[in-house]
């Protein structure tokens, strides 16, 4: 049976795993963090050396960096722990061209390839990954954003923003090309199916009512009580809950540098003549 850490990172709420095999310490790590404060425009190595002082217990073999979407609240940290683990490769599901293809405009990105080329590995929807010895399989769920996967491995699924803890419901569908029918198509028709002792690995915990950290569920008790979407609601209720909460919610702090560098693979943006880099935040006049 797998094995999983999860590394909490409390400035994002941002779940990190590690998932492997005990016998033969074959590794993925999902969704890696660099922390960056928006105030100085500066990038620290915080939740990164956590998550490598971790890896340095056991002699992992890391295969694979997997990004369940381009987060639009964290940076990612997957460059950064490729350089220290060259062996790991960096994936993402192949939908990430779409997203691309749209925050290329957004942030006048002229030399932003859109055809998911910053990353070693772009995944397809049902495809079989080995990692070694692990195996799992990629779920397409989006709705919050177009390119969001879910893994599957044996007893266990990391859902990233698609499904929270019951208490926290399910992920936002109001960024560019979200849509609430299709993220309830996602939950309804592939997480929800899984046999109900299925774990559920949240990406995010944002601590309701002050609680303590909580990061797994299983599917049972999210459809019998998530908040948002469980087994009884129905397609209208949610998109009609969903497209009125959303409303309510402000833009994510780190949305505009997370987005830009993320579809990017977590690379830094190519220095100016300076040996500076720079990210591009547009100006919106609001009446």
């Amino acid at each position: 049976m797998i094995q999983v850490k999860e590394l909490f990172d409390p400035k994002t709420f941002t779940l990190t795993y590690v998932v492997w095999d005990p016998e033969t310490l074959d590794a993925v790590v999902i969704d890696p963090v660099l922390d960056y404060d928006p105030a100085s425009s500066s990038t620290s190595r915080e939740s990164f050396n956590s998550l490598k002082s971790f890896l340095e217990t056991k002699p992992f073999k890391i295969h694979l960096i997997l990004e369940t979407h381009a987060h639009a609240d964290h940076l990612s940290g997957s460059q950064i722990l490729k350089q220290a683990f060259p062996k790991a490769k960096v994936a993402i599901n192949d939908k990430i061209c779409i997203v691309q293809t749209v925050f290329k405009d957004v942030f006048d990105l002229p030399s932003l390839a859109t055809d998911g080329s910053q990353f070693d590995r772009l995944l397809k929807d049902g495809e079989i990954v080995q990692a070694g010895s692990l195996s799992f399989k990629v779920i397409l769920t989006p709705g919050h954003t177009p390119a969001c996967s879910s893994f599957l491995f044996e007893g266990a699924v990391f859902t990233g923003d698609a499904l929270f803890m019951p208490d926290s419901g399910v992920g936002r569908c109001d960024f560019p090309k979200g849509d609430a029918t299709t993220l309830f198509d996602s939950i309804t028709q592939k997480l929800y199916t899984l046999p109900d002792d299925t774990r559920v690995f949240t990406g995010h915990d944002y601590q309701p009512n002050g609680r303590p950290v909580q990061f797994e569920s299983t599917i049972g008790k999210e459809k019998a009580g998530n908040i948002h979407l469980n087994g009884k609601t129905t397609k209208a209720e949610f998109v009609k809950f969903r497209s009125e909460r959303d409303k309510t919610l402000a833009a994510p702090k780190l949305l505009l540098p997370s987005v830009q560098f993320n579809i990017d693979a977590g690379h830094y943006p190519r220095p100016h003549a300076n040996g500076r880099s720079y990210l591009s935040i547009p100006i919106t006049e609001k009446a």
